[in-house]
């Protein structure tokens, strides 16, 4: 069986082919830059036209969709009502989710009669207690609207965490690990037997730690102040939280490598800040997990650098227990889901 798995970035689109169940990938191709002028291609229909894929090859498609909110908590089979759930869930997810939907559409106006799958960021976190993903905020805000921790990269912390049971030579479901996905997007993962509960990212994918452009934790009064005193519309707020600040906000750089080549203060003041707020994460998962087997890097930046992990895991409390390197790969963790729902059985 041939599954295609499809990531629709709010910018880009990712396509990989995979033979079943040998896990081989067979294709890989990437369109980045839709939208933007110099790019030539303005939608991800247009982009899966320039993939130039052989339709024929493929029994199955998966998709990575950012978001499923409460009612979507597992992988599933792509229908009209599944659509129209993930259609709602476009204001908690305003950059990925229409990405994710347009993705969707154009592959099965090309291959109607193709199982189609989604695959949620957010599911990996359902397993999170009641302690942990409601807010301190009147009960009816969680009641009525949803507003609660959903927690992000699900996809991504699932495959490390099958993958570090692994190269810890223990039972997924005896596992406890703190998974670390770092990249221009961040988050931090408590895992106890093999299940998530906790997560730096909240209701949106802007919790949590310190980014390439993401603020993570601050207080959240500030935004009423930028508002309130600065005259900040709602989407200004937005756009300084979410674009302009993390990284970029202290040294005016959210590139990494760029960032590590400069000596000055305000980049030296940008990775101790990140570090940091790295360190007080695995710290108050350290509390939950009571013990903890292995600390998990993965990401761009947890994967290829060194510097950031050595920072780390320099730290008296943290030193002792085991570190571990894994290359991330939720394209094929889609995959593994797809192929466990066609065939109704666990890999």
């Amino acid at each position: 069986m041939k599954i295609a798995v499809i990531n629709s970035g709010s910018s880009s689109l990712k396509f990989k082919l995979f033979a079943m169940p040998s896990k081989k990938l067979l294709q890989e191709k990437e369109i980045q830059k839709i939208g933007e002028d110099d790019s030539g291609i303005a939608s991800h229909a247009e982009a899966l036209d320039a993939l130039d894929m052989d339709l024929a090859e493929i029994d199955a498609v998966g998709h990575r969709v950012v978001h499923g909110g409460e009612k979507l908590q597992k992988s599933c089979l792509i229908d009209t009502s599944v659509m129209k759930t993930i259609e709602s869930l476009i204001p908690l997810a305003p950059l990925h989710n229409p990405a994710n939907i347009e993705g969707i559409q154009a592959m099965k106006e090309k291959m109607p009669d193709i199982p189609q799958m989604a695959v949620f960021d957010t599911a990996f976190h359902a397993t999170l207690p009641e302690e942990a993903f409601v807010y301190a905020l009147p009960y009816k805000l969680y009641a009525k609207h949803e507003i609660r921790r959903y927690g992000f990269h699900g996809t991504s912390h699932s495959y490390l965490t099958k993958e570090a049971a692994k190269l810890l030579d223990k039972p997924v479901d005896e596992v406890n690990l703190i998974t670390l996905h770092l990249g221009n997007g961040a988050s931090a993962c408590a895992v106890k037997n093999g299940k998530s509960i906790d997560t730096s990212m909240g209701f949106t994918p802007l919790e949590g730690l310190v980014m390439g452009t993401r603020c993570g934790d601050i207080d959240p009064d500030i935004a009423l102040f930028l508002q309130r005193e600065l005259g900040l519309s709602t989407k200004e707020v937005d756009t300084l939280l979410n674009k302009e600040s993390g990284l970029k906000g202290i040294c005016g750089e959210n590139d990494l490598r760029e960032i590590l080549l400069r000596e000055d203060e305000r980049a030296n003041l940008a990775l101790k800040i990140m570090v940091r707020r790295i360190q007080k994460y695995i710290g108050s998962y350290m509390v939950l997990l009571e013990n903890v087997d292995a600390i998990v890097f993965s990401g761009g930046i947890g994967e290829h650098s060194a510097y950031v992990r050595e920072q780390v895991m320099q730290n008296s409390v943290i030193e002792n227990i085991k570190s571990l390197v894994i290359e991330t790969n939720e394209e094929l963790e889609i995959a593994n889901e797809c192929y466990r729902i066609l065939k109704n059985e666990d890999i």
